[in-house]
């Protein structure tokens, strides 16, 4: 993740710290199972449940942790910018093999959107603080691509 402070909205900023609050009942819920049956000698089976809510505390702290820097790391977003893509921009590209589509940039992916391209992707990171006309380059597994910012609405 970027040292850079990266632009979120109020309602992402609240869905985040739902999310985060939510994460952290949960852990109490896991982390007060482990403590509970730690007391009781058990069969293997028990050994491997314990072993299961463990991992599953190790997964959860992991995503509290990368929530919590996300959000202390998160300005805010104000309007998108009209000149420059930035989040919530609306971006037409043409890329290198000739073809051309219409982006929205956007914080986070909630679902599965053709038409938006989150800021953190390769795509998005490239996109962003470019005018129309500019050519940009970024990683795909491919290899290195270009795309030309053709238009901003």
């Amino acid at each position: 993740m970027s040292s850079e402070p990266a632009p979120i909205s109020d309602a992402a900023r609240h869905a985040l710290e739902q999310e985060l609050a939510d994460l952290r009942t949960e852990r109490r819920t896991v982390a007060a199972t482990l403590q509970d049956s730690g007391s009781d000698v058990g069969d293997s089976a028990d050994e491997a449940d314990e072993l299961l809510r463990a991992d599953q505390l190790q997964r959860l702290d992991a995503r509290i942790e990368a929530l919590t820097t996300r959000l202390s790391r998160a300005d805010v977003a104000g309007p998108p910018p009209t000149d420059l893509v930035g989040v919530g921009s609306t971006v037409a590209v043409r890329f290198g093999d000739g073809t051309a589509e219409t982006f929205q940039i956007g914080e986070t992916a909630e679902e599965l959107d053709p038409r938006l391209v989150t800021a953190d992707s390769p795509l998005g990171r490239a996109l962003l603080g470019h005018r129309p006309g500019d050519t940009v380059t970024y990683e795909t597994p491919e290899g290195p691509a270009t795309a030309v910012v053709v238009s901003l609405g």
